[in-house]
């Protein structure tokens, strides 16, 4: 079981945005996520909670920040539920999207477990619904994904096999690269990965 922190920072001026202490594993039916959230100073900051079946679908998500609250899951398309900071206005949302998506490293290892791409796959255009900081407000975005190399490399607990991905936004034709290893984001924009506790899970 994975469990380590990522420091989170603005990826076009660099700004500290807090770090993500988190644990995460495969498991019967598919894989489960689960981080703190804290600010610059070390104050809570909000939580993730993310499920996956075996095929990386949704099952089940719980987002906290500012005290917004979303719960969300694959179901005709994605289907989600925001509550406002008073706990008194709730707003189901629905799009025709794959999945959903937003700050954490979470959505990153998701997205990529719902491709499964090959080096050999064609660039793949995949919809996503991204709740966005700092109130968890919905947004529609498509991305188109490509898996550019997968290496294996000798390491002190056995053989780690890295994956570079290049993501591109379609809106607005920007382009970036990440690095996964297994369940674990080893770089990406705006996140790096601080400490590791135990090697990334291999998942199926």
């Amino acid at each position: 079981m994975p469990r380590g922190r990522y420091s989170l920072h603005d990826p076009h001026d660099h700004t500290p945005l807090g770090e993500e202490h988190f644990h995460c594993a495969p498991g019967p039916s598919g894989w489960r996520y689960v981080s703190q959230l804290t600010t610059p100073s070390g104050d809570h900051a909000g939580s993730v909670d993310l499920a996956l079946d075996e095929l990386g679908r949704p099952i089940r998500l719980e987002l906290h920040a500012a005290s917004w609250q979303v719960r969300g899951a694959a179901l005709d398309g994605v289907t989600w539920v925001r509550t406002d900071p008073s706990g008194t206005h709730a707003i189901e949302g629905n799009a025709p999207a794959h999945a959903f998506t937003g700050t954490s490293p979470a959505f990153l290892v998701a997205t990529a477990r719902l491709l499964r791409l090959t080096p050999s796959s064609p660039a793949t255009r995949v919809r996503l619904v991204a709740f966005t900081d700092p109130v968890l407000a919905p947004r529609t975005l498509d991305q188109s994904w490509a898996l550019v190399t997968s290496e294996t490399h000798p390491t002190d607990s056995g053989l780690l096999t890295v994956d570079e991905y290049q993501v591109s936004a379609l809106d607005t034709g920007e382009q970036h690269t990440i690095h996964l290893a297994g369940d674990v984001v080893l770089a990406a924009p705006g996140i790096e990965l601080e400490h590791l506790e135990s090697p990334p899970s291999v998942l199926p």
